[in-house]
Parts: structure tokens; sequence; C-alpha cells
């Protein structure tokens, strides 16, 4: 077992995973009024990121199960958002892919999250505040070193 990490460490992790959450959780509730919700639009930033999928492709990476996938599914292409189409080589799957609205509302919801972190950096940190975010945050890259 590795040793218990001194107690400054494990303040700066609470704090850190305390932070990173309501970061997130903050940048999930930016939405219009008819906005998505947060595990329709987990699917449609996956097929923007990874490509077309089946099914069970997508319900695999997501977490859920298949059946789940499918109501997902059904909805964002009712709404327009996805097109299913026959897999090329195995004609009892379908291959999911984003339609042109469907990669439009994907750039337009990170376009308003961008913005609106940019804009709250911008009303709420000096420029020298700024710069010591930019300076912890090289910091932080470490975490990521092998």
């Amino acid at each position: 077992m590795p040793p218990k990490p001194p107690p400054d460490a494990a303040a700066v992790s609470r704090e850190l995973r305390s932070l990173v959450g309501r970061l997130r959780r903050r940048l999930r509730e930016l939405h219009g009024p008819e906005d998505l919700a947060p595990g329709l639009l987990s699917v449609l930033l996956r097929l923007e990121q990874d490509g077309p999928a089946t099914a069970s492709v997508l319900a695999a990476a997501e977490k859920v199960r298949t059946q789940s996938m499918a109501a997902k599914l059904a909805e964002l292409e009712q709404r327009g958002l996805i097109v299913r189409r026959p897999h090329p080589s195995d004609g009892r799957q379908r291959v999911v892919d984003l339609t042109a609205p469907g990669r439009a509302r994907v750039e337009g919801d990170r376009f308003a999250r961008r913005e609106w972190l940019a804009q709250a950096l911008q009303d709420r940190y000096s420029e020298a505040e700024r710069a010591r975010l930019m300076a912890a945050f090289a910091l932080l890259e470490r975490l990521f070193e092998d």
C-alpha cells in the first residue's frame, strides 16, 4: 500500500476535485430553453469526437445499457441531430452519425461554454490574477507527465 499523502497534499486534492467538479457542473448548466439532457449531449459529443458508431459501441462507451442508448438515439434522431445508416458489413446493425444540425449543436454548445468562461475570467479576475492562473495551469500539467 502506498504511503498516505501529507495533509497539505490531501487538502489540495480535495479542493481541486471540488473546484473541477463545480466548474464542470456550471458549464453543463449553460443552455438555452430547449437544451438537451446531459446524457443526450454526451452522445453527440462522443459522435463528434470519435466519429460514427453503432448503438452498442456508444452504449459501452457511455456505460449505459443498449436499451437506454436506443431511447437516447431515438430522441436525437427525432430532433434531427443524428442519422442512422445501414452498417457496411453487418446488416443487423446500423451506424449512427451526426447530421449537420447535430454538428452545429455541438459546436454551438462548445462556443457558448467557451465564451461564458472567457467572459467570467475577464469580469472576475484582473490581468495579474489571470497570469497567476496560467502559472497554476503549468503546475497542474505535471499531473499528466509520465
